[in-house]
């Protein structure tokens, strides 16, 4: 009998997805034929090197072993060229190909070594990383075992450590933004979370400045921060400094650069504003709130601001006092050129 009947039976914890096959497939041809060109315009640079006899110094010589790739979307097999310098008398003299595709010790793509960071701070164990990304990068992924984590978490803290000596005298930032973000691993029961800055230079760069863990309302935590950066050389204030009011970084603020001008963040304040409206008023009331800070400039904004209050005042006037305590501060940028 020619019909065959045998069913293939799914394996336990296989998953049967052909359209992520058809992508590393996909991946794999790309990766090749990038790095042939690659490989192609290097020999071409090369090409004028002939030996005593004519023939050329540097050649092509097989393939590197097949290495896996760890990318989003599973291992990637690839394979690299080797290129073979006839013409070298030592070792120091020899023409090498390196490839800034496929660096030799690369195992992951980069957005994987930035996923690897971010799924630990969200309370991901050195010993469940292989479990949890095996639904990404398919089962028995290689180069994240346990061992390897434990490695780069202590790579990542040598960089941390290195990144917060870093001198700024040289540096100076226009604007500053501040918040308080709450992470969900390695916090302790208080409310503590990471204290972030971010600047933005005179050219438009945001860059990020510092941060720690602390108490996002407290002074004191801000106040560290802030000292922090000044020993480290940051010794010109901000223009501006962005942030919630409930931030206990005002404070901080003052005592560390006096001169810097406070500007209320709009995103929280909109957000404490609507909080205060019934949500079938929200959608017109949130059109209203960026008709101010959308203003051309600061005699329309206050414009704006007082047709928002005598729109929604006195039936909601709870929102509306929310609006106007901080009219001052929610108009700072307007003082400065954007």
């Amino acid at each position: 009998m020619s019909e065959n009947n045998v069913v293939s039976l799914r394996q336990k914890d296989e998953i049967d997805d052909p359209l992520t096959e058809i992508l590393r497939s996909g991946a794999k041809r790309l990766i090749e034929q990038a790095v042939e060109a690659e490989f192609t315009a290097f020999l071409t640079s090369h090409g004028d090197l002939k030996l005593p006899d004519g023939r050329r110094r540097v050649v092509r010589h097989g393939h590197d072993p097949v290495r896996p790739i760890q990318t989003g979307i599973g291992p990637v097999e690839v394979e690299k060229p080797k290129a073979r310098d006839r013409g070298a008398s030592s070792a120091g003299e020899r023409i090498r190909y390196s490839s800034s595709i496929l660096p030799k010790w690369a195992r992951r793509t980069k957005s994987l070594d930035v996923l690897l960071p971010a799924l630990y701070l969200r309370g991901i164990s050195t010993g469940d990383f292989q479990e949890v990304l095996t639904a990404l990068l398919g089962k028995d992924a290689p180069n994240l075992s346990p061992a390897v984590i434990a490695r780069l978490k202590g790579e990542w803290e040598d960089e941390y450590k290195l990144w917060q000596k870093r001198d700024l005298s040289a540096r100076r930032y226009v604007y500053v933004w501040a918040d308080g973000v709450y992470l969900q691993a390695r916090m302790e029961p208080q409310a503590e979370c990471m204290l972030v800055l971010i600047g933005a230079t005179p050219e438009g760069k945001k860059e990020l400045l510092g941060f720690r863990t602390g108490m996002r309302e407290s002074a004191q935590s801000w106040k560290e921060l802030l000292v922090d950066l000044k020993a480290r050389g940051l010794s010109i204030a901000p223009e501006i400094a962005v942030g919630d009011g409930a931030l206990g970084f005002w404070r901080a603020l003052d005592e560390a650069f006096p001169s810097t001008r406070h500007q209320r963040c709009w995103q929280h304040k909109t957000l404490n504003v609507l909080d205060k409206l019934p949500k079938s008023v929200q959608p017109n009331a949130h059109g209203d709130l960026r008709e101010i800070w959308l203003s051309p400039n600061r005699a329309a904004a206050e414009a704006a601001m007082a047709t928002f209050a005598e729109k929604y005042a006195p039936k909601y006037q709870k929102a509306v006092d929310c609006l106007l305590k901080d009219r001052d501060a929610l108009l700072t940028f307007f003082d400065f050129p954007r």
